[in-house]
């Protein structure tokens, strides 16, 4: 009697298709717009504390395993922020977590919940935004203001260093180092400072590895989501490059 034919398991079938995407051009329509779109992000966050650039075959593989082109979803939507249930870009863009601090210019000026779930562009820079956000590490600093000239502030009676702070448009931070022997304060002391607020600032980055992608990105809802990134980004990795202008 035959040895009956083992099944294949849907991780196995999953490979079979992807195996078939490398030197298929169809898979490959979004490589300029990839590069362009990391160009843009890599040189935003070029000077925060810890930066490494963003490989943009990574991303390409990200596309890869979220949609690929036989997805009907590949034209419209290929890194899948923006479904129904994520809640993905409305963090990006909420201004709450982060996000503004990550989108490039060029991008935040443009990039809308309707554009992001219709233009494949806009959908791959909605979804480099979001991992790039989900992947820096943020807190609260004092951020100097345009405004560089130095002031002086009366104490009230009954002012604190905060109420200071807060009434003249400056931080805490800023009266302290200023004003050194200003531990205590009086009525009628007078205050050095200089415009200035706190905010939430990128202050380093976790490592961008498959596994935290998984994690960070993908939320953990497949758990062989790291595995198929790196089988992904694998193939990826041994098609022609794309030739793009400058």
């Amino acid at each position: 009697m035959a040895n009956p034919i083992p099944q294949k398991t849907g991780y196995e079938k999953w490979q079979g298709g992807l195996d078939k995407a490398v030197g298929d051009a169809n898979w490959d329509i979004y490589d300029c717009e990839i590069q362009s779109a990391v160009g843009d992000f890599n040189r935003h966050l070029a000077t925060t504390p810890g930066y490494i650039p963003v490989d943009w075959q990574l991303i390409k593989a990200m596309l890869w395993t979220e949609t690929g082109a036989v997805n009907r979803e590949w034209k419209s939507k290929p890194m899948q922020i923006g479904v129904q249930g994520d809640p993905g870009l409305t963090s990006l863009l909420s201004g709450k977590e982060g996000g503004d601090q990550i989108l490039p210019p060029n991008v935040k000026d443009r990039l809308s919940v309707g554009a992001a779930r219709t233009v494949p562009g806009y959908n791959i820079r909605a979804g480099i935004g979001y991992l790039l956000m989900r992947m820096a590490i943020f807190d609260y600093r004092t951020v100097m203001d345009d405004d560089t000239q130095e002031y002086q502030a009366i104490v009230k009676a009954h002012d604190s260093l905060d109420r200071v702070a807060k009434t003249n448009g400056t931080t805490v931070q800023i009266l302290r180092d200023m004003n050194p022997k200003a531990s205590a304060i009086r009525a009628g002391d007078k205050l050095l400072y200089k415009k200035a607020a706190v905010k939430l600032v990128i202050v380093g980055w976790r490592a961008i590895t498959t596994g935290q992608v998984a994690q960070r990105y993908n939320g953990g809802g497949d758990p062989n989501y790291a595995k198929k990134l790196d089988y992904v980004l694998n193939l990826v990795r041994q098609g022609k490059l794309a030739t793009c202008p400058q």
